[in-house]
Formats: structure tokens, sequence, C-alpha cells
């Protein structure tokens, strides 16, 4: 209720009560006018001035299977992309600015499955999925099935703001990008040998050597205006059949923003992703249920997940810059960091991940 509300009830209340009482009801309004203001106060006080959470996949992330080297290079290259979106927040850049700087980071690098590490189909190509949306106004921009984008969030972004669509694909997504101007790579660029040794090992196997990570990435980012925006981007999973397509690039499912609760980036079996609508219906239970943003989350994760024998996880920021980042797998990599101060970079399921807050 806003001052002026109160002012309005306090008017009614006044005029329609004997003047020998009336003095009791204006200071009542105004003390309560005064206690509300010192709550909203209390309120954006506690808020950080912008925020920024990141994903790099879950999955078999385990401390006695990490060797030092490997380690500090997944560390070095979450903190870059963690700094990359707070320079874009700390100088007054949007969330989407945000979102969209910190995944490139990670695109551009080999060690998560997206961009430059994206991991190989059944076929023995690179087919990369990406998307973003706008928290202020739900818009929301998607590519899927794409071989030739340097940077499929961007791509994502051009779709989001320069079309009249929400998902473009494979070759329609291709053409666009160009004619917006984005980096268009040869297939060539996305070989990685790692990747590549991967689906060699499937192929033998006749099962999927993607069980063990999802190195799917994300980013939530808070600005200083107030507005979420969420986004991810994949190389989907090896071996993957052609022309599949997961959660990353279907809002509501592997990406959601909304002011009004939060936003979502989600990591892990895409099907069941899709299927259990999981970014949007974080979403929905905090707006219809009143859950918090780390119990809405949890529950996701840890039971409808669970139920059904689907491995994955999330990083989720509300309004307030509360951040949740369960998993049910071994290990995520992860982050976060607020304009408080707070940073922190994290990769394994430690005792923290596992208590409600």
């Amino acid at each position: 209720m806003t001052d002026f509300h109160l002012a309005c009830a306090s008017a009614a209340v006044v005029g329609a009560i004997g003047s020998s009482r009336r003095r009791h009801w204006v200071i009542l309004a105004i003390l309560l006018s005064a206690s509300l203001s010192w709550v909203e106060g209390a309120q954006a006080a506690s808020r950080p001035a912008y925020a920024l959470v990141v994903h790099g996949g879950a999955g078999t992330i385990l401390r006695e299977n990490m060797d030092a080297e490997t380690e500090a290079e997944y560390r070095a290259k979450i903190t870059e992309a963690l700094h990359r979106g707070r320079d874009v927040l700390d100088r007054g850049g949007s969330a989407v600015d945000a979102v969209e700087a910190t995944i490139r980071v990670m695109e551009d690098s080999p060690l998560f499955n997206a961009g430059k590490g994206a991991v190989f189909t059944e076929a023995g190509v690179n087919e990369m999925d990406s998307s973003i949306m706008d928290g202020r106004d739900l818009n929301a921009g998607a590519v899927a099935g794409v071989k030739t984008i340097r940077n499929p969030i961007s791509a994502a972004r051009a779709v989001m703001e320069k079309s009249p669509h929400v998902m473009l694909a494979r070759e329609g997504a291709e053409a666009f990008a160009a004619e917006q101007g984005l980096a268009i790579v040869d297939p060539e660029y996305f070989f990685t040998k790692t990747r590549w040794d991967a689906l060699q090992r499937a192929l033998e196997q006749k099962a999927e050597a993607d069980d063990e990570k999802h190195g799917t990435v994300g980013c939530v980012a808070l600005d200083r205006e107030g507005n979420l925006a969420a986004g991810t981007s994949t190389g989907g999973m090896t071996m993957k059949m052609w022309g599949r397509i997961g959660d990353s690039p279907i809002i509501g499912a592997g990406t959601y923003a909304n002011n009004e609760t939060c936003g979502v980036s989600a990591t892990g079996h895409g099907e069941y992703f899709i299927r259990n609508v999981v970014a949007y219906d974080i979403a929905a239970r905090m707006q219809y249920l009143g859950e918090s943003l780390d119990e809405a989350a949890r529950f996701v994760i840890h039971d409808r997940l669970v139920s059904q024998g689907a491995l994955g996880g999330v990083v989720a920021m509300d309004r307030e810059g509360n951040i949740s980042m369960p998993f049910n797998t071994s290990g995520m990599y992860r982050g976060y960091l607020k304009s408080t101060g707070e940073e922190e970079v994290l990769f394994y399921d430690e005792p923290a991940d596992l208590d409600p807050k």
C-alpha cells in the first residue's frame, strides 16, 4: 500500500467516525504508513544493487577425479565469466547485456559443452542450442541446431530483439545471424579432440558418453534497475540423434525470467526438463504457492526430478537478489557474485548445498 492510498484510507476513516476518536485513527494511519515505509526501506537496503549467478554444467564432478591443474582452469574461467558480467552490471548495463557477455566467455572456452567446446552428434558434427529471456517484458529469443554461429547466445538475443519470432532453427537461424552481422565460422572451429574422443568411446560402447557430465552453460542476472534476465547455451548430448533438440533453447524448460518471480537457467537431461517445464515450474511455484526461491527450486530438482530418475540442476535468482543453486548430481560447476562483494565459485556437492536455507 502506498502513502497515497494510506492517506485516502485515513481521510475516509476520519469522515466516518466521530471527532472524539478522529485523532486516534489519524495517528494509527500515520504509524502504519511509517512502518510500511520502514519495511520497504529495509528491503531496498538489503537488496544488492546487482547480482549474477552462473553454471557450467552438472554431472559426475568429484573432487577425487579432479587434478589441481584442471580444477584451476575451470575456476579461472568461471571467475572470468562472472567478472565479465560484473563489469557490465557495475557500469549500469542491463541484465540482458550481462547474461550475453557472461555466456560468451564460456562459449569461447573448450572447457564447457557450449560454443567452442560443444560435443559431437551421432553424425560427428556439432549442433548447438541457446536461448535468452528478459524478465522486464517476457520477451525471449532462441536458436536451435546451429552449426556455424560462433556465439549462439548472441544469435538468440538477435532473434529476441530483431525478429518477430521466439525461436529460429538450423539454416534459417544461421542465415538470420549472418544478416545481423554476427560471427559466422567454419564448423571446424568447434572441433576439439576431447569431445571427438568422447564420441568415439560412445560409438564403441553404443552408449552416451555424456552421462557423466552435462556441460551446458547458463547465467541469471539482476541489474541496477531491478530487472532479471536469464540465458542458457549448449552443445547438447554426445551422440545425440540428428535433429535432436534439448531443453536449453526452450523457454520455460531450460530458461525463464520474470521480474515478478525469478530467473532460471537449467542443465541436465533435457528431455526431463522439457516434460516438467522445469524453469517455469520454479517461477510458478513462487507465484501461485507463495514459496521462496530456494523452496521452489529445491522441490523441483530434489523431489520432482529425482522421483523420475532425472539428473541435473539449476541456478536461479529472485528479484531481491536471493540465489539458489540446487542439483541432484555429485557436482555442478557454478558461481555467483553480488555488488555487496560476495563472490564464490563451487564445484562439488558440499554439505551447505544439501541443507535448506
